[in-house]
């Protein structure tokens, strides 16, 4: 469960969580993620992204729609959307 006295999350907070698990799916370190770069660029398919989708609704305890991040794909833009789509629950 959130704690509703948690920081909000930014853009640069979740450009951070997402660069960190690319990182860790490629299994590379996070400073080699370019986050301007598609995620398909990076060889990540639809099984990838679908696991991101479930981690992001865990990290963030909240539903997604699957296709925000084949609408968004790459780090920053998903970052945006993110913030976008989370100022809703604030």
């Amino acid at each position: 469960m959130s704690d509703p006295h948690a920081e909000p999350h930014t853009v640069d907070s979740l450009r951070e969580w997402l660069t960190n698990c690319v990182a860790s799916h490629l299994e590379r370190s996070a400073d080699t993620i370019d986050t301007s770069v598609r995620l398909s660029d990076y060889g990540l398919d639809s099984l990838y992204v679908l696991s991101v989708a479930g981690e992001l609704e865990d990290h963030l305890d909240i539903s997604l729609d699957p296709t925000l991040l084949w609408d968004n794909p790459t780090i920053d833009a998903l970052s945006e959307a993110l913030a976008k789509e989370l100022a809703q629950y604030a």
